[in-house]
């Protein structure tokens, strides 16, 4: 697994596989990315649900100004602050080991706010609900934000949560890709090239 773009493009990524955890595909990641591409130069990013973290270090390697990766695994974070390392993004990146939920709380009352939030959690456990019901009081969301839910193309989530309204959805496979923001927002953009993608 490498970084597609950006200031790191092409370096190693510090592989670990563990029952459960699903690095994002690479060609999900670089659709995913060439939709947000306007987005993620300077932005604040939340990788939510991290995993192994790919989603936050290609939007660290694409101008994104900070990311703050959260996972309830103690394994998961640490491969995250590994790959940190190795990418020279310490300055960067925080980790935090915890239950998203929890953390959107505590980051609620210190209010933080992120421009960019990726939810990327196990499939099959209904966090993307649970956490897009978190995120819909809008305290931790930057005036002209996106938040991306990744879930199986057989599970399902609401068309909007409190401030957040689905604007987009997008299939790759088996992912699923529901693109959120602010209700009276503008669309997310449509990248030509994203439509070879999607029933692959």
């Amino acid at each position: 697994m490498r970084i597609i773009s950006g200031s790191r493009k092409g370096r190693k990524l510090v592989e670990w596989e563990q029952e459960g955890i699903r690095p994002m595909r690479d060609f999900v990641r670089s659709a995913l990315f060439s939709i947000l591409n306007d987005f993620v130069p300077d932005a604040a990013f939340l990788d939510l649900c991290c995993g192994t973290g790919s989603v936050g270090l290609e939007a660290l390697s694409r101008g994104a100004s900070s990311c703050l990766f959260v996972d309830l695994s103690p394994d998961s974070c640490g491969i995250v602050r590994r790959n940190l390392e190795a990418l020279d993004f310490l300055t960067e990146g925080r980790v935090i080991e915890g239950d998203a939920v929890a953390v959107i709380g505590e980051l609620g009352r210190r209010a933080r706010r992120f421009d960019v939030i990726f939810i990327g959690p196990p499939y099959y456990q209904e966090l993307v609900p649970a956490i897009l019901s978190a995120l819909a009081d809008g305290r931790l969301l930057a005036e002209d934000f996106v938040v991306v839910a990744e879930i199986h193309h057989k599970e399902t989530a609401a068309d909007a949560y409190g401030v957040l309204e689905r604007v987009d959805t997008r299939r790759y496979g088996d992912n699923q890709l529901l693109f959120y923001r602010r209700a009276d927002g503008q669309p997310i953009s449509k990248p030509q090239e994203e439509s070879a993608w999607r029933n692959e």
